[in-house]
């Protein structure tokens, strides 16, 4: 019972803060002319900024891996509810399936978001699940971040999840993007971990400078 409530109320608790929150997407010229002319890409972001970016389920037309876990059925749900298509799977159990029903998504005009650094870190350290995703789907990969002026950190969490607090002013930012990972190579490049662990940091200081007001470059 608690389990079958549970994404409701979760659903019903994001949407109250969401109703709050004075939110300013900033996105790259690329990215604005992927979104009008129906293109597809690949968003990329840092485990712990999810709370951040749900939101957007529903504008950028996402698809995303959940966990095949029971916590995972909960979560599955709950992004359904806020505009998501899903493929279940983990990158230790299942990920074959969930990659494949992922890509069966993408054709069908979904564009995935995934947590590169998961599902349990190290922290801020990018795996090689987007470039695979990116190689077979042939989409350029676009990080995204933000900044809120106040959040909630679960510091317990190994992910330091952030919770944008009520009333919060969120700033997304969506940054430049890589071109997509070439067919012929094997998709787990260590240079391309390393050049899109780059991207998502500089992305994450720029959705700060953007809300403090700062020029950015």
């Amino acid at each position: 019972m608690l389990n079958t409530l549970a994404p409701y109320l979760l659903f019903a608790i994001y949407r109250l803060l969401y109703w709050t929150w004075r939110i300013r997407i900033v996105e790259c010229n690329e990215v604005k002319r992927r979104l009008a002319s129906g293109e597809g890409f690949v968003l990329a972001h840092w485990h712990g900024d999810e709370l951040g970016v749900l939101h957007l389920l529903k504008r950028y037309h996402v698809a995303t891996i959940i966990s095949s876990s029971k916590d995972g059925d909960i979560m599955n749900k709950a992004c359904q509810l806020l505009g998501a298509e899903t493929a279940r799977g983990s990158s230790t159990r299942g990920g074959t399936s969930a990659l494949k029903g992922l890509l069966r998504l993408v054709k069908e005009g979904r564009r995935p978001s995934l947590a590169v650094d998961g599902p349990k870190g190290p922290i801020h350290k990018v795996k090689p699940g987007v470039l695979q995703v990116s190689r077979l789907s042939g989409l350029p990969i676009f990080p995204i971040s933000f900044y809120s002026s106040s959040s909630f950190i679960f510091k317990k969490s190994w992910n330091q999840a952030q919770l944008p607090l009520p009333f919060s002013r969120l700033t997304v930012y969506v940054g430049e993007g890589m071109e997509p990972v070439n067919k012929s190579d094997d998709g787990h490049s260590e240079e391309l971990c390393r050049e899109l662990e780059n991207r998502l940091n500089k992305t994450r200081n720029k959705a700060k400078q953007i809300a403090q007001g700062d020029k950015i470059e």
